[in-house]
């Protein structure tokens, strides 16, 4: 691991405070720059003509994701491949087991057929691809263009039909009822100052977990699977709960098969592409089965019940804990 060439500290109440500050202060910045990038760019696709949906399917879809792909991208440059793939991996897991888990318990969440037939499939599939990806340890640029050549496939396919049919039936919160579209000026510099915020959040986030994690003993990995993971899912967590108790559940669950897409996709891609992530494969399967499990856990209850409900959701929430624990307190806590 490299946790150990790291340096240690030398006096520990104030690197220990500073670290703690850094977690506090990159989670609001990703809060903040995720808000500000998806207000802005939601107004420059309005301003080009996009249709309700589009905006919906593809920029707001993205900019939510976006602490995701920041986080990342900020783990890769500095050094802890297992944060940018545990960032993935245990957002995927998180967005199953904790995100759907309390949307269920706000209000039972039902599925259209539709999303039964080809979304939900296509979410298992993407979610299984990294047992794949890395058996050896290794994604290359190779690898990661694909990812995003299959991203691209996906959104083609989304977009034709919005075109076909612009109301497609999705029901999109709070797209319809935005003010008119700012200036294209103010439109740009808030996508760029959301942008901006983002990255440095992502940092603060990341260099601050690793460091407390170095602390701790904790595994770079893991502090990936959980801190930086639960952190960087907040977004989806707010849309779901305010989603599941306003009674839109395809909504719900149309985040939650949308953001796992995305983070397969799109940001391993784009992580990759940037610069090439090498981990421990051993460990790294055993996480990529936990997150396929979890996915796999949603089959049952939407194929007999057509619906997530609470007792179901509660479920979720209590195996998503059962897997936290595990982590810091079932193997660490007995080292």
């Amino acid at each position: 691991m490299r946790i150990g060439s790291r340096p240690r500290y030398t006096a520990e109440a104030e690197p220990e405070r500073m670290d703690i500050a850094l977690v506090i202060v990159g989670f609001l910045s990703l809060l903040a720059g995720g808000e500000l990038l998806v207000r802005g760019a939601t107004q420059l696709a309005r301003l080009f003509g996009m249709s309700p949906l589009l905006i919906g399917l593809t920029v707001v879809a993205c900019g939510t994701s976006a602490p995701e792909l920041a986080a990342s991208l900020s783990a890769a440059f500095q050094g802890v491949p297992e944060v940018a793939l545990g960032n993935v991996l245990g957002s995927n897991t998180a967005n199953v087991g904790l995100i759907l888990g309390i949307a269920a318990l706000i209000r039972p969440v039902g599925a259209t057929p539709g999303l039964f037939r080809r979304e939900l499939p296509l979410m298992i599939f993407v979610v299984a691809l990294p047992i794949a990806l890395y058996w050896n340890g290794y994604q290359g640029r190779i690898e990661s263009a694909a990812l995003l050549l299959l991203l691209g496939s996906y959104l083609s396919v989304l977009i034709r039909e919005a075109r076909r049919n612009r109301n497609g039936g999705i029901e999109l919160d709070g797209i319809e009822d935005l003010p008119p579209p700012a200036p294209l000026w103010m439109a740009l510099l808030t996508a760029v100052a959301g942008g901006l915020v983002l990255a440095g959040g992502a940092w603060m986030l990341v260099r601050g977990a690793v460091n407390i994690a170095a602390a701790l003993g904790v595994p770079d990995r893991v502090i990936g699977l959980t801190l930086v993971a639960l952190g960087t899912s907040l977004p989806e967590l707010a849309a779901s709960a305010v989603a599941a108790y306003r009674g839109h559940s395809a909504m719900v669950l149309g985040n939650v098969i949308g953001s796992n897409i995305f983070n397969v996709l799109a940001i391993l891609g784009a992580t990759g592409l940037v610069k090439p992530l090498v981990v421990d494969p051993v460990a790294s399967q055993g996480d990529e089965l936990v997150a396929v499990g979890f996915t796999l856990l949603l089959l049952p209850f939407l194929a007999i019940f057509k619906e997530v409900g609470r007792l179901p959701g509660l479920l979720l929430v209590f195996l998503y804990g059962c897997y936290v624990f595990f982590l810091f307190g079932g193997r660490f806590g007995a080292a």
